[in-house]
């Protein structure tokens, strides 16, 4: 059973499995990205959204500050070595509102033991698409460019 691990800035840090992920409510996704080496692929990606994961955990940011909130990101790193960043931002209903997903279900098939897909419907392209997310990262980049993430 695939599992992904929720660390860094986080009240609540866990390990989740597929199955965990469908306490969240689901939410459903048509998506059309242009993949370089097959062209554009069509797809129906179910599952949580990923501001909904991060904010059960706990993040640690003040909620009632936006400034404080624009500073985070967050990192994703897939099974098959596939790693991409997406600032919370872009999820926060205050700014980007982009509906991101931790996807359960691909075409009506359960992720389970594939591991739960990383999904930004708002993209063109699928470099962001995170195949088996084992981890994802949440925290913020120091004030002199140094990371405040854990190395790899």
């Amino acid at each position: 059973m695939a599992k992904l691990m929720l660390h860094g800035a986080l009240d609540r840090p866990a390990t989740l499995s597929v199955a965990d992920l469908r306490d969240w409510p689901q939410h459903r996704a048509a998506v059309t990205f242009d993949c370089a080496t097959n062209g554009p692929q069509h797809h129906v990606f179910e599952g949580p959204l990923l501001r909904d994961v991060i904010q059960d955990a706990g993040p640690g940011f003040d909620a009632h500050r936006r400034k404080d909130r624009s500073r985070f990101l967050l990192a994703i790193s897939g099974g098959d070595g596939h790693h991409t960043v997406v600032a919370w931002a872009e999820l926060d209903g205050d700014f980007g509102d982009t509906p991101v997903l931790l996807a359960t279900r691909l075409d009506g098939s359960d992720l389970d033991d594939a591991g739960a897909q990383l999904v930004v419907p708002s993209d063109r392209c699928g470099a962001r698409y995170v195949s088996a997310v084992t981890r994802v990262w949440f925290g913020t980049v120091g004030e002199r460019g140094t990371s405040a993430a854990p190395s790899p």
